[in-house]
């Protein structure tokens, strides 16, 4: 079912790909990359459909305002204004409103880390029916994820290159020179996983395509903000509170296209978190 409309704006749409099941499914929200400015729900992984419609599992495709347009939290706000629709809606789709996972590659997979480790935002006296539904979710695929979008955290993981990164500021709808200052730091800390992880945070899977090699200044762009020192800088802030976290690498999946595998496990690791 394409573009479904979940909120005002143009880009607060999803498409549908509904399992078949006597039963109501669960649902795994898809939330697509492009550094926050770019790409749309057309690029969900065919892996994940495939893996997902094995398993059983309806997948929503979801789109969500760019930075560009409107800067953070609004994007973010967008992923949940979806998962509350989808929540709301879940007997018009079949979809069990227990049962639901998200996930993403690179910052679809931040929205999807906020949204498993974000407070719930349900307003239950909220005239608006959608914003009255939870937001919290089962579990978390996260691919190339930055799970800190910190410039004070990413200057330590992968350097002064990864604050440069024009996506950091556009994020926030600020100039790269007022990164640094403090009036905005209760602004990152809102905007990273690794700032809101808690006890109660939903159990994450992460997979990392890019080499696990030393960030030097040699190191590209895209490889230094795809690094995997960001997903061992969760799992160790993870594993201390006691939040599943399993953590892969391209290396783990020898010998084949690592594409269908990882997203199998992940899949496989979504079944395991849903309620029974």
């Amino acid at each position: 079912v394409a573009d479904i409309q979940y909120g005002p704006y143009p880009m607060n749409d999803f498409d549908l790909y509904i399992a078949k099941s006597d039963k109501a499914t669960p649902l795994v929200m898809y939330f697509f990359p492009g550094a926050f400015m770019v790409g749309n729900k057309n690029t969900v992984n065919p892996n994940l459909l495939d893996a997902c419609a094995k398993a059983g599992i309806t997948v929503a495709s979801i789109n969500y305002r760019y930075s560009t347009q409107a800067p953070f939290p609004a994007l973010f706000h967008d992923a949940a204004r979806a998962l509350q629709f989808l929540r709301l809606h879940a007997r018009d789709y079949h979809i069990d409103p227990r049962a639901i996972a998200a996930t993403g590659s690179s910052s679809g997979a931040d929205i999807s880390l906020w949204l498993g480790f974000h407070k719930d935002l349900a307003d239950p006296d909220n005239s608006d029916p959608v914003l009255r539904e939870s937001t919290r979710i089962s579990s978390v695929g996260a691919a190339s994820a930055q799970t800190t979008l910190d410039p004070r955290a990413l200057l330590k993981l992968v350097g002064q290159e990864g604050v440069n990164n024009p996506a950091i500021s556009k994020l926030y709808g600020l100039k790269r020179e007022d990164l640094d200052n403090e009036r905005y730091y209760k602004l990152y800390e809102e905007a990273s996983a690794s700032a809101l992880l808690t006890k109660d945070a939903a159990p994450v899977f992460l997979y990392y395509s890019m080499p696990n090699q030393p960030v030097t200044h040699e190191t590209p762009p895209g490889e230094r903000m795809h690094h995997p020192l960001f997903g061992f800088y969760l799992k160790e802030q993870m594993d201390k509170l006691g939040v599943e976290c399993v953590m892969r690498v391209k290396d783990d999946y020898p010998g084949g296209d690592p594409g269908p595998l990882w997203n199998q496990e992940m899949v496989k690791f979504f079944v395991r978190h849903f309620p029974k």
